[in-house]
């Protein structure tokens, strides 16, 4: 009895589908020229429309909208129609979309937050943010509220981002990201070796890694050196073994984008580009995201490699850079 039922049930559900002259899909009975061949026997040769619908095999309530339709229209008239409603009683008011819009521009709020302030639900504010093009957040410019405009260059060597991350070496025995701050200082404290001289306080002065990065902006090839400065020289002198790791894959560098850092306002970088024949361009004050590929090659560095897990020694996290830079 039950599946009899479910049986039933499931043809009265095809039925109504098919009674609706809606999108074409892939059970659909009719295609735009099926239904126009319908049409024709109907109005223009005067076939009745149960014979009609048994020639073409769909139901006598789905061949006659399409005879009423090119009566009307013509061919026309036969291709599809969006199925949305002519009213929407329940949608949600004009100023109600505008005030979320608003918001979202304005505070960077998620759904959530705004469905709070404005509507019951947030998959509402939702709807709305997405029937409009709004971005997710992590898409969204910070300053501006705007999408973010991505870009990349045509060819590799058009255009390569250079920066620096400076990070702080880790004492031997592991740092307080490890042993806690208490143990942790006890480490730094520990060293003795002449590279690392004692502070007047009574810690070592660990200093810090400099990594230089360069990254192609069509490519995305990366080339990376861990420096103990930042100065002019270091950075002319990295410049140049990353001009030739990119030349020997095959790429020559056109332009260079850095930032505004003294090493790369310095004459000795000018010169460098110079004559290598490159054009250098940096970025405007205070605005890191014209230099977003290189800025976000860093922070995928700091999570997938210097603080992914826990290392004893400096030399331990430098030992696996190499590994991490190849994969």
């Amino acid at each position: 009895m039950r599946e009899g039922l479910r049986v039933r049930c499931g043809l009265r559900h095809l039925h109504r589908l098919a009674r609706r002259p809606s999108i074409t899909h892939a059970n659909a009975p009719l295609s735009e020229l099926g239904r126009l061949r319908l049409a024709r026997c109907v109005v223009d040769d005067g076939w009745p429309l149960r014979r009609a619908a048994e020639r073409f095999q769909v139901s006598v309530s789905t061949a006659k909208p399409w005879a009423d339709r090119y009566r009307e229209h013509g061919v026309a008239g036969m291709t599809d129609r969006s199925s949305r409603p002519l009213s929407s009683p329940r949608r949600t008011p004009t100023r109600t979309r505008r005030r979320i819009i608003k918001i979202r521009l304005a505070r960077r709020w998620g759904p959530a937050r705004i469905a709070y302030l404005l509507v019951p639900v947030p998959s509402t504010v939702h709807r709305i943010l997405v029937r409009y093009g709004l971005a997710r957040l992590s898409h969204v410019d910070r300053a501006t509220g705007q999408p973010v405009r991505r870009y990349e260059r045509a060819a590799p060597g058009e255009l390569v981002h250079v920066d620096i991350k400076k990070l702080g070496n880790i004492p031997d025995g592991g740092g307080h990201k490890v042993h806690g701050r208490q143990a942790g200082l006890r480490n730094s404290s520990a060293h003795r070796a002449p590279s690392r001289p004692r502070k007047k306080g009574g810690r070592a002065n660990l200093g810090h890694s400099y990594l230089h990065n360069a990254v192609d902006d069509h490519s995305r090839l990366a080339y990376t050196e861990i420096l103990p400065d930042e100065t002019k020289e270091s950075a002319a002198a990295f410049w140049q073994r990353a001009q030739t790791f990119f030349h020997t894959n095959g790429i020559t560098v056109e332009r260079v984008l850095t930032d505004n850092g003294s090493c790369y306002r310095s004459r000795l970088w000018r010169d460098t580009l110079a004559d290598a024949g490159i054009v250098h361009k940096r970025t405007r004050p205070y605005r890191p995201q014209t230099n977003g590929k290189v800025e976000r090659f860093n922070r995928t560095l700091l999570d997938e490699w210097a603080y992914a897990r826990p290392y004893r020694t400096e030399t331990e996290r430098r030992e696996a850079f190499r590994r991490w830079l190849h994969t």
